[in-house]
């Protein structure tokens, strides 16, 4: 505290901090902001790794940039996870084999047999949850 106060009563009439030495930020550009902007707009699921790679720019300035210039972040928007457990497949499997074995020696007949599920089946690959991640205002 001492310093401090010799500090301010003799030398520095700021509270500002001094300018330092080292790098300075000069990625950290208005050219660099657009481009990062250009590149969500063009794709909302794009990574920060991604953008890093294309401008050339580090991890970490591409996270400032998002965060802190254009006042973004990444949320999920829509991930449903329809995938089954390997438990969950074999159990599916020992139900139909034991139906189809009973239809066969004829103790059911196909008028027996009612499902129903709510179940919507893609016959496409699914996402992974960080696949579904967009970048959106906060």
């Amino acid at each position: 505290v001492a310093r401090w106060v010799q500090r301010f009563s003799t030398e520095q009439q700021s509270l500002e901090d001094n300018p330092r030495s080292g790098r300075p930020v000069t990625v950290i550009t208005q050219q660099n902001i657009d481009s990062v902007k250009d590149l969500v707009n063009d794709d909302p699921h794009i990574s920060i790794d991604y953008i890093a790679m294309i401008l050339d720019i580090s991890h970490g300035s591409v996270h400032t940039i998002l965060k802190q210039h254009l006042g973004l972040r990444k949320i999920t928007s829509r991930w449903v996870p329809h995938a089954l457990t390997e438990q969950q497949k074999r159990r599916r499997v020992e139900i139909c084999t034991e139906n189809l074995r009973k239809f066969e020696n004829g103790s059911w007949r196909l008028c027996d047999i009612v499902t129903g599920d709510e179940t919507w089946i893609y016959h496409r690959k699914i996402k992974a949850k960080e696949q579904c991640k967009v970048w959106v205002r906060k």
